[in-house]
């Protein structure tokens, strides 16, 4: 859940109210840069590690389909 303007007009085909409605009431939503932060983080880690997985999700959001919203 990475709210971008792109993502989700192209999710729902310009469709800018349906686009809105997928984050409507969500605090805190990821944003593009929180994913840049979390690549610029895997890539800058000593040769040692090996980042093998990688879950990033706002805390809003418990699973695919549970996402906390308000009102």
């Amino acid at each position: 859940m990475v709210h971008t303007e792109e993502f989700s007009l192209n999710r729902y085909r310009g469709d800018r109210e349906k686009a809105a409605a997928v984050y409507a009431g969500v605090e805190g939503p990821l944003v593009a840069d929180d994913i840049a932060d979390a690549i610029a983080w895997a890539v800058t880690r000593p040769s040692n590690v090996n980042i093998d997985f990688l879950v990033i999700k706002p805390r809003a959001q418990a699973a695919q389909h549970k996402v906390y919203r308000r009102g």
